[in-house]
């Protein structure tokens, strides 16, 4: 007769042993190798599911941990397939190629950094997602940036501060709304909180843009070779005003509050309308582009490279990362390996800075371990919950603290489905434009000096307190009923 085996929590060596694992393997595989990070994420899943299996877990409920992880991520997933579909059909229809050529003419090259980082900015905060932001202006932007001799981490950096600064502020974003429901504090208390150590991330990377537009676009551009790359947009497409619809359309319907899928759809499926106008493609022409992507063979190299890309397929080296990512990260989370490593934090963190650095460290580590930012807000917010009122300290301090640290830093994940996405969509590997992006890691940095110096770090009222207590009650009351 088989013995029944007993579950426990894991210990916080077996926890560790699964998360150095992962990063480890991959590091080596990177680092030494050059190879691809898939087989030492997948040793990783192993390494976590004996990990689970020594603390008692069976099988099955190992499975059913890595299987929530890959379900958590098919919105992403399919949102990865689309735009994918969106990059090749906007190229082929003559969306992208239009958004290069008024770039080009408008946009001056010692202004070019600094109005990057605006136009993504502003785009964001009106629409709520950085997604949808690099997936359309900042594809076209780092099409400009290339013609005006930009270095394409840098270009991607720009793009990526902008559109996180406003998917991070905008009360249409699903992560600003989010963080506070995990805390325990109301939107627009969490958006004006976030204003204070923001502002100062935000400032300094513009100040960081500017000197870099400077230093960069010091020379003018290559006028030569950007009259090149305009005659040659000319005379290989149709450009018209007109074909600036579809990006305006997926802002849109953004600001409307439609969910992305269909939004993003919406913009594929009105360029390639538009592309039967003005460039006279076929049925067959949209179907070879939104799979296979499109193949840009104008004979100039500048052209050939902006345009060479997009597609279903282009997305599923991306899309296998992810699935890969999430498969260890459900582990963890199901078996409460992760938990026991912020449980261990936790008990560490007696001042109110060592606490607020205990959120930032979880939030940055669910990026790397969970590889989704959503989770990591999800995470780091329900861990400390009870820790920030317990400490007299007002809940709009830790959503403040969550979203400046797991919101922003999941794109410099290069396997976190963030960093997967952008690396994708933009054309430039995460490692590349990790160092540009300032914003994204200026954030958690100006969070943890606040938190360290005690600057706006708020106590609890008494109005606050009460609510928490009386949410508290009412929900043991609907545990016991259940």
């Amino acid at each position: 007769m088989a013995t029944e085996r007993k579950q426990r929590d894991p210990y916080i060596w077996e926890a560790l042993i699964s998360l150095f694992s992962l990063v480890a393997g991959i590091s080596i595989s990177i680092v030494v190798y050059g190879a691809d990070p898939h087989i030492p994420m997948l040793l990783g899943v192993l390494v976590a599911a004996v990990m689970a299996w020594k603390a008692g877990f069976e099988w099955e409920v190992i499975q059913e941990g890595m299987l929530k992880g890959i379900a958590n991520s098919l919105q992403a997933i399919v949102i990865l397939c689309i735009i994918g579909i969106l990059i090749g059909i906007w190229i082929l229809s003559g969306v992208v190629p239009t958004m290069l050529y008024y770039g080009l003419k408008i946009l001056h090259p010692k202004i070019f950094l600094p109005a990057t980082l605006i136009i993504c900015s502003v785009c964001s905060l009106a629409t709520g997602t950085s997604w949808g932001t690099t997936g359309t202006l900042g594809v076209a932007l780092i099409g400009i940036g290339s013609g005006l001799g930009f270095p394409l981490p840098i270009v991607a950096g720009a793009v990526l501060s902008g559109a996180y600064f406003g998917d991070k502020m905008s009360p249409l974003s699903d992560t600003t709304n989010l963080a506070p429901a995990m805390a325990g504090t109301d939107l627009y208390t969490h958006i004006k909180h976030m204003a204070y150590t923001t502002g100062v991330s935000y400032g300094i990377t513009l100040i960081i843009e500017i000197i870099l537009g400077f230093f960069y676009g010091g020379g003018g551009g290559d006028v030569a070779g950007i009259s090149q790359i305009l005659a040659t947009l000319d005379k290989e497409f149709s450009i018209n005003v007109l074909l600036l619809l579809p990006p305006l359309l997926v802002m849109v319907c953004a600001y409307r509050k439609v969910p992305a899928i269909p939004g993003i759809t919406m913009g594929v499926l009105s360029a390639a309308v538009l592309g039967i106008i003005f460039q006279g493609n076929g049925f067959g022409d949209l179907l070879s582009a939104g799979y296979g992507g499109f193949t840009s063979s104008t004979g100039v190299e500048a052209v050939d490279s902006l345009l060479t890309k997009g597609g279903f397929s282009s997305m599923l080296y991306a899309i296998s990362i992810v699935i890969c990512a999430m498969m260890f990260g459900g582990i963890m989370e199901h078996t409460n390996q992760l938990k026991v490593i912020v449980d261990k934090i936790l008990q560490k963190a007696h001042s109110s800075s060592s606490l607020i650095t205990a959120t930032v460290l979880t939030a940055l580590g669910a990026n790397i371990v969970l590889c989704d930012q959503y989770m990591a807000v999800v995470m780091a917010g329900r861990m400390y919950a009870q820790a920030y009122p317990d400490r007299g300290l007002h809940p709009k301090n830790l959503s403040r603290a969550v979203e400046d640290s797991a919101t922003v830093t999941g794109c410099l994940v290069p396997w976190n489905s963030g960093g997967v996405y952008q690396a994708a969509t933009l054309g430039v590997a995460t490692i590349a434009y990790l160092p540009f992006a300032f914003f994204n890691w200026l954030s958690p940095l100006v969070t943890l000096i606040y938190g360290w110096l005690g600057i706006t770090i708020h106590p609890i009222d008494e109005e606050t307190k009460k609510r928490l207590e009386i949410a508290k009650e009412k929900e043991k009351a609907a545990s016991g009923s259940a």
